[in-house]
């Protein structure tokens, strides 16, 4: 019987019934070999642990999640900023009001961002350019840290608050501020990134922001189809 069992060059796994073991998500099958045909009959039985395709689709599953997940909160920061990596050069893509005449074209608050320096205190400076009489005017303004993660205040054309919604570091970052000036206030909302423009994917996340906030997609104006004094930067890329 062993020499025929070593002399086979063909074998063929044929089930002879399933069984299932305790628990759901595991099910055995029992094969025989069967030796070709003209040869002793030998019947041997071999276990098989198979995954239930379903299981195995679920399992595949959360582990898609987690690692959607995982990439999420490595790239786009909501919490615990570390605003030593938002120093640099930076550019105004989207700007929006809940009050549109403050953020239209001439009015003191459609700036143009340039460039952010985190100061030793954690203050930041804010290098910006608006229009004043259609000529591009550099004014710099330094917003100081309050309690609050990511929160800062600077006085200019009023009392504003404002803080960092999101930001991936490298790309993108979205600012939410409130302003304060007599008995009035409103709302303004700002997407910077490091390049002239950035992500339609990014583009759409602020727009949801904004509506979040109260602000209406017809107060968006989009700065990269007007004149952001690019040309006023200096010698670093436009």
């Amino acid at each position: 019987m062993t020499d025929h069992f070593m002399e086979w060059e063909e074998k063929r796994w044929c089930p002879l019934d399933e069984k299932t073991r305790p628990g759901p998500d595991i099910k055995t099958e029992d094969w025989r070999v069967e030796p070709p045909s003209g040869r002793d009959s030998v019947s041997v039985t071999v276990g098989k642990t198979v995954p239930y395709p379903a299981k195995m689709k679920l399992l595949v599953l959360c582990l898609g999640l987690i690692l959607v997940c995982a990439h999420e909160e490595g790239n786009d920061v909501r919490r615990n900023f570390d605003v030593s990596k938002i120093s640099g050069y930076w550019y105004s893509v989207l700007l929006a009001s809940d009050v549109r005449e403050k953020t239209e074209e001439n009015s003191s608050m459609r700036v143009f961002v340039n460039h952010i320096e985190v100061l030793s205190n954690s203050s930041l400076l804010f290098n910006m350019h608006i229009k004043v009489d259609g000529k591009c005017t550099e004014i710099a303004l330094v917003s100081d840290k309050t309690e609050k993660d990511g929160e800062y205040s600077v006085e200019y054309d009023g009392y504003n608050v404002f803080r960092i919604v999101e930001t991936d570091y490298t790309d993108y970052i979205i600012f939410h501020l409130v302003n304060f000036k007599e008995k009035d206030s409103f709302q303004m909302m700002e997407l910077s990134a490091r390049e002239p423009d950035t992500s339609e994917e990014v583009r759409k996340r602020f727009v949801e922001y904004c509506q979040k906030h109260g602000i209406v997609k017809e107060n968006i104006f989009d700065l990269t189809e007007v004149d952001r004094c690019l040309q006023a930067r200096g010698s670093e890329k436009a």
